[in-house]
């Protein structure tokens, strides 16, 4: 298995992974979906709302605030010593206290603030609500770890999607250099020069066979590999990228080994 990062920024990557089977990259996929960990607020304890927005849509918008995640420190609830109870090992409190000093007064996400300086939102120009002048809104909000199997907003990405490796060949027998199949492609990808033909930035194939429909003497073929793949992911910066894609495999690994202890027990 090979993996070449493509392109990297703060909170978005691609890379190509290759020598696996689409299984294997399905797989990572859905783990980095649905089993990476991340903290986000799961319960808020309204003490004073005299904004327009009821509790429910407050306690809604709030846990879907990405929070920056420390999985060194913190445990999933059903696997901590206190047995989900609460504590410091599985939950970390945030309190909102803001009144309105002005006709409009917006409350952001920099407002909350955390018991642990490491767990704090992601962005903090997030807006939560606005109201008015001698408004207010007084909240705690208990923060735990969780999985995006059970409830999105503990998912540590805002996408992440894959295809298959594109091949493009030309078959110079066949080809005029009409040009055809370079006006019609998407993505600017084929090239024609001095009677040379040739596909660039490969990577960037959608995949959609317009240049193979426009040509009607068969001179372009577009097809893919059963083994390489061109990840894109974006996450939602609870988690760096090598952080979430090294969780899914340490966890697949995990589920691999439990697996074939049952297996065994056949």
């Amino acid at each position: 298995m090979e993996l070449e990062i493509v392109e990297q920024q703060e909170n978005y990557g691609k890379f190509i992974l290759s020598g696996v089977t689409p299984t294997f990259a399905n797989t990572l996929r859905r783990m980095i979906m649905s089993e990476v960990p991340t903290i986000a607020i799961d319960e808020v304890i309204i003490i004073e709302n005299t904004t327009p927005l009821y509790d429910e849509i407050v306690a809604h918008r709030l846990g879907l605030i990405p929070l920056k995640t420390d999985l060194e420190n913190y445990v999933l609830p059903e696997m901590c010593e206190c047995g989900g109870q609460g504590c410091t090992s599985c939950e970390v409190s945030l309190t909102l206290e803001k009144s309105g000093e002005q006709d409009v007064e917006v409350v952001l996400s920099s407002d909350l603030i955390s018991q642990d300086s490491k767990i704090t939102p992601v962005h903090p120009n997030i807006p939560i609500l606005k109201m008015s002048k001698d408004q207010k809104i007084f909240l705690e909000a208990i923060a735990r770890l969780g999985r995006g199997s059970v409830h999105a907003k503990w998912q540590p990405i805002s996408t992440i999607s894959y295809k298959y490796y594109p091949i493009v060949t030309f078959n110079l027998d066949n080809c005029t250099f009409c040009e055809d199949c370079v006006e019609i492609c998407p993505r600017d990808i084929i090239k024609i020069k001095d009677e040379k033909i040739k596909a660039v930035n490969i990577i960037n194939c959608s995949l959609c066979n317009q240049c193979v429909d426009v040509c009607e003497l068969d001179a372009v073929s577009v097809s893919t590999t059963n083994d390489k793949f061109i990840f894109v992911i974006e996450s939602t910066g609870a988690l760096s990228l090598k952080t979430i894609v090294i969780e899914a495999l340490r966890l697949l690994k995990e589920k691999a080994k439990e697996f074939k202890v049952h297996v065994d027990e056949f």
